[in-house]
């Protein structure tokens, strides 16, 4: 199949997650059924679903005389079976619950078209241990954010038997539908995001309970620093701008040894002011390179100011 043929694709709960996502799906052309073990779900997700539409509108994301060809491919079941009839793809969103996706799982074997894409959004379960398919090829994770349907990012974890061709068909297709699939090689516990995210959760527990510091001047600190830069550099490129021999530096400090590191300390790719470090430069001045990330700083602050970002929401 090419993305294009994508036609049809079941969502598998109407929570937190499906009904988003649901909503990505039928503002980009698709074809939608969602399944719920209630009614009362179901019309909630759909009221959920106008109500985000709407503010899509507002922003000029979406026609705002559009809603209605929206919710037009978009119906509502309460048997899997029969919203997974002729789907081309499946987005499993139920509770992280290893039995319950299980089951799920199993049944969609069942009823889906043999050649049906079977993803899952858990943001974290290796399922590639438990679920059980007939064909495993065509079983992978993609991990959406919170809200789908504003958050652009989708990560992709394939199995050690996911095929290539279903890996590739499902970031063309996330492509497709304006989003920015990153492709993992293979399956690691919570991923990318949460796994960085999780260590930050650890940091401000232990500040948090430590009573040296007020909640509202955590997030400051971080609006007014990790905000602004992480935006611009990631958190990876940032090393660079540190200086890879300082970032080796400062592991060491705290006992850790990472080769990847020191391999390019080794090789002299110190970061910016090598022009090479984890990423390449291309041979430009090191006054060049932050004078553009200087730049786009304060542009982004600037933009944020008039935003009122760095206020609580």
């Amino acid at each position: 199949m090419r993305p294009e043929d994508i036609g049809k694709v079941a969502v598998v709960g109407a929570g937190v997650m499906g009904h988003s996502i649901a909503l990505v799906l039928a503002c980009r052309g698709r074809e939608v059924a969602l399944v719920d073990v209630e009614e009362d779900r179901l019309d909630h997700a759909l009221h959920l679903m106008e109500s985000a539409f709407r503010v899509l509108a507002e922003a000029g994301k979406e026609d705002p005389g559009g809603w209605e060809t929206v919710r037009g491919r978009i119906r509502t079941f309460t048997v899997l079976e029969e919203a997974a009839e002729d789907c081309h793809l499946v987005v499993e969103a139920v509770p992280e619950v290893p039995e319950v996706k299980k089951e799920i799982f199993a049944r969609l074997d069942r009823c889906c078209p043999p050649l049906a894409i079977l993803t899952s959004n858990t943001s974290g379960l290796d399922i590639f241990g438990f679920v059980e398919v007939e064909d495993p090829s065509r079983l992978l994770i993609a991990h959406w954010f919170n809200p789908p349907h504003v958050i652009p990012l989708v990560e992709v974890v394939p199995g050690p038997e996911t095929s290539r061709e279903a890996v590739s068909l499902v970031r063309a297709f996330l492509e497709d539908l304006g989003k920015v699939p990153v492709v993992l090689k293979g399956f690691t516990r919570a991923f990318i995001v949460n796994k960085i995210q999780n260590m930050m959760s650890l940091a401000v527990f232990e500040l948090l309970g430590s009573g040296l510091v007020d909640p509202e001047d955590i997030d400051r600190a971080v609006k007014y620093s990790i905000g602004i830069r992480m935006p611009v550099i990631g958190v990876v490129q940032s090393l660079d701008f540190t200086g890879l021999d300082l970032v080796a530096d400062i592991a060491g400090s705290y006992g850790i040894n990472v080769p990847f590191i020191q391999e390019l300390v080794e090789r002299g790719r110190l970061g910016v002011k090598t022009s090479a470090g984890i990423y390449d430069y291309g041979g430009r001045d090191e006054m060049e390179i932050l004078a553009r990330r200087d730049r786009l700083f304060m542009a982004l602050m600037d933009r944020m100011r008039e935003l009122g970002t760095f206020d609580p929401v």
